[in-house]
């Protein structure tokens, strides 16, 4: 089926390769929504969505709603008579009034397996976990929140060094296949959609910027794990005579029982790391920090410069 006529929800990154390739397919995309321009940056510029900026270089009309629930959004898009709403990390729940609008229903991108990591974190979530894969579902959409039956999914492996950027990028990229594979079969009727197994449910957790701070008394495991996790945004610091130190990138050496969590030492010839860091179990290899108003640098040249680093303990600012 062809010319249908499509409406397309998302915001970040994670959004523009499905939206990219619905404009080079023969559907017909007659809007984009997106979350308001954002202030960024030290002049707080206000700064377009990612999928703005695609929309816009295409000729694609653009809607950025504070609220959809407003009944005069709602009356636009139902006047704009979508034959199918695609959502992708869109950043707002749409109210039963909208999902009855298209014929096709309104479908979901989600970065998990479903049921598994519901909410709106799943891909750090993953990694947090030790997930050894994740994947990408289809999904349509009902009031609740990511628990509408299943329409096809794709299992994407966890790399040992993914971050969130990382895995992003190729569960995005997993969408796009998805997504060619299951419109057609949607369309014409012959792909059926299949209720979640509500008991093997689970539900992320949202993320702040203070999940960032670094708690020694972890495992070096769990925290090379948020140092992944959490990259690119909110990060991972700690502090050092009071300034902080952003952990870019961090591997757990060894284990062992260690005396002071979060203090630094030297690690001997021959380790990944030129310096590492004592957890709760075992020791945390620094491969590259940024100190607070400096570049980042690789723990071998952050080192020479900071004599006073090795045998300091990180920690909480105060």
């Amino acid at each position: 089926m062809t010319n249908l006529r499509i409406i397309f929800l998302g915001t970040p990154e994670f959004s523009v390769p499905p939206l990219e390739y619905l404009l080079k397919s023969e559907y017909q995309v007659i809007a984009v929504y997106t979350q308001p321009d954002k202030p960024t940056g030290r002049g707080r510029m206000l700064e377009q969505s990612p999928v703005k900026k695609v929309a816009l270089k295409h000729g694609v009309e653009v809607f950025q709603p504070l609220k959809l629930r407003h009944p005069d959004e709602m009356d636009r898009l139902a006047n704009l008579k979508p034959d199918l709403i695609l959502v992708a990390a869109f950043g707002q729940i749409l109210p039963r009034s909208v999902l009855d609008i298209p014929r096709f229903g309104c479908l979901n991108i989600h970065p998990s397996l479903l049921p598994r990591f519901r909410g709106a974190t799943p891909i750090p979530s993953a990694i947090l976990s030790g997930d050894k894969e994740t994947g990408v579902t289809i999904m349509l959409m009902e009031a609740g929140m990511d628990t509408g039956p299943v329409i096809t999914q794709i299992i994407v492996g966890i790399e040992p060094d993914d971050t969130a950027e990382s895995l992003t990028g190729r569960l995005s990229k997993a969408s796009v296949r998805l997504l060619g594979e299951a419109l057609p079969l949607w369309f014409d009727g012959s792909l059926k959609s299949q209720p979640q197994d509500n008991s093997k449910a689970t539900y992320t957790k949202p993320i702040s910027k203070e999940d960032g701070l670094v708690n020694w008394q972890l495992s070096a495991e769990e925290i090379s794990r948020r140092v992944r996790a959490f990259h690119p945004w909110p990060g991972c610091y700690t502090f050092w005579q009071d300034k902080s130190l952003k952990l870019l990138e961090a591997i757990p050496l060894f284990e062992e029982r260690t005396r002071t969590p979060g203090r630094v030492i030297a690690l001997t010839a021959g380790q990944p790391a030129a310096v590492g860091v004592e957890t709760g179990n075992g020791v945390l290899g620094l491969l590259r920090v940024q100190l607070e108003g400096k570049r980042a640098l690789t723990a071998a040249e952050f080192l020479p410069g900071q004599r006073n680093f090795v045998g300091s303990v990180l920690g909480g600012k105060g």
